[in-house]
């Protein structure tokens, strides 16, 4: 049988390439998807935060209706919800998601001191539906860290770090509490609340 000459260095040069691209292609397409994970997860974790920062005025204004209170709480309560908005980084939203529980744990502590809050239909409705969405939020949380480690170590273990690298696959981070969010709040229940008049 005669071969054209050809044939054999094109069949080796084929798969040769074959033997690079191919595996190139496989490992930029998982660090895709890797990556899609991780904005996936982020957008399911933003929304339970989102939904924490709407259940949150309905919750002030129910205890508004019931105590009469110095402003300081709802208004940490209003500015964190507004620094959370604002926020475009995972850093940002960690760092405002950390005040809005800091000045939410700080109205929910006060008005467990309060039987009139406690028996209010709608509060304890609001406390219920707030509860299971900082279950969920926990739950997002580490799903969404747990996707980012794997992408992290999936980008820097050799030789993924080098096609990771060329194609701009960059480090993600972790969503984590601010500094001041492992801090319990302070409840000064004589200088920050006085009951409604009857």
């Amino acid at each position: 049988m005669n071969r054209p000459r050809w044939l054999v260095p094109v069949g080796i040069v084929v798969a040769v390439l074959l033997i690079i691209v191919l595996p190139l292609v496989g490992t930029y397409n998982g660090l895709v998807n890797q990556e899609e994970g991780v904005n996936n997860s982020f957008a399911d974790l933003d929304a339970q935060l989102q939904r924490r920062n709407d259940l949150i005025p309905n919750l002030v204004n129910a205890v508004r209706g019931v105590l009469r209170q110095e402003q300081t709480v709802f208004g940490e309560i209003a500015r964190a919800r507004t620094q959370y908005a604002g926020a475009n980084t995972v850093q940002e939203k960690a760092a405002a998601s950390g005040q809005v529980e800091s000045a939410l744990a700080r109205l929910l502590a006060i008005f467990e001191n309060y039987p009139q809050l406690r028996s209010n239909e709608n509060v304890r409705d609001l406390q219920v539906q707030l509860e299971g969405t900082e279950n969920r939020i926990n739950q997002a949380r580490r799903d969404y860290n747990g996707v980012v480690t794997r992408y992290n170590v999936q980008i820097r273990r050799f030789p993924r770090s080098i096609i990771a690298n060329l194609f701009g696959f960059d480090r993600k981070d972790l969503f984590e509490a601010g500094p001041g969010a492992r801090e319990n709040p302070r409840v000064d229940l004589e200088s920050d609340l006085t009951p409604a008049p009857s």
